[in-house]
């Protein structure tokens, strides 16, 4: 299940968010047919892809 946190400028999170944020960091990703995991080569196009939208926005 994904849970979305929106924090705002200034606003800062409650315990729960923050305890809930590091319970989730604990889980291991579980992948299906709608979520695969990445090939290496999907992996590498990704992160270039990244990296290419990164340095736009820092443009």
């Amino acid at each position: 299940m994904t849970k979305i946190f929106t924090i705002k400028n200034g606003q800062t999170p409650t315990q729960e968010q923050l305890e809930e944020v590091r319970a989730a960091a604990k889980r291991e990703i579980q992948f299906d047919e709608d979520s695969p995991e990445l090939s290496p080569a999907m992996l590498k196009a990704f992160r270039c892809s990244i990296a290419q939208r990164n340095r736009k926005k820092n443009a």
